[in-house]
């Protein structure tokens, strides 16, 4: 029975100067480990100020303890710590979009059934941001696809069309559903499900997340409720 590769994750904090990146990927890659993630950024605060840091998450090689060692030789590397990758520790990840009353309600339905689930041991995190304006929720729905482990996005909103409904088909294309509240506009013509009540809404879309709830919204793809 086929199980899926290990998957590891690392923390480097590093000088941030020409090259360092290119000589971690380098040391990596020679210990036969794949990489699946990568974050990067700069510490505008604090002891690093000034410094790199690089998140990684990987399949790794033969040899974990000697790649730690080869990466900490590095002259540009500060620091180097293994980790729990962020999917055993926050789960898959349920979005919620729009104005800040609707998106409060879908949030206390989300949390409250995803809380339901992870005390059965799954891992289902509820991110949201209020926001108002077309250009600036198009963005934020655009954006969706590229956030790591976003399993599905909800729309809170009295009117949403346009550009957003644009961002709504580009988001379906990259494989992840969105539930839209019933609302004005265009929205709800390209969502998977259009539902009446926020709190149902986010119950909905933490159970579709779910491993071990019987919902599947492929099944309901297209209804109101």
């Amino acid at each position: 029975m086929d199980t899926e590769p290990e998957r590891c994750a690392m923390r480097i904090i590093a000088e941030n100067t020409k090259g360092v990146l290119r000589d971690i990927t380098t040391v990596i890659a020679g210990h036969g480990a794949n990489i699946l993630m990568v974050n990067q950024e700069i510490f505008d605060s604090g002891p690093h100020t000034g410094m790199g840091e690089l998140y990684i998450e990987y399949e790794p090689g033969p040899d974990r303890e000697q790649l730690v060692l080869d990466l900490e030789a590095i002259t540009s590397v500060r620091d180097v710590k293994s980790f729990q990758p962020f999917g055993d520790i926050f789960g898959s990840r349920v979005i919620i979009i729009g104005g800040g009353a609707q998106v409060a309600q879908v949030a206390l339905g989300a949390v409250n059934e995803a809380d339901r689930h992870n005390i059965r041991g799954e891992r289902i995190s509820v991110d949201t941001i209020p926001l108002v304006g077309e250009r600036t929720l198009a963005l934020a729905v655009d954006a969706v696809s590229r956030l790591p482990r976003a399993s599905i996005l909800v729309l809170a909103g009295s009117i949403m069309g346009g550009e957003i409904s644009k961002a709504v088909d580009r988001v379906r294309e990259a494989g992840i559903p969105v539930i839209a509240l019933k609302m004005a506009g265009t929205v709800p013509q390209h969502a998977d499900l259009v539902v009446t009540d926020p709190i149902q809404a986010g119950v909905f879309a933490v159970m579709h997340v779910s491993s071990k709830a019987v919902f599947d919204i492929n099944r309901v793809r297209g209804r109101e409720f």
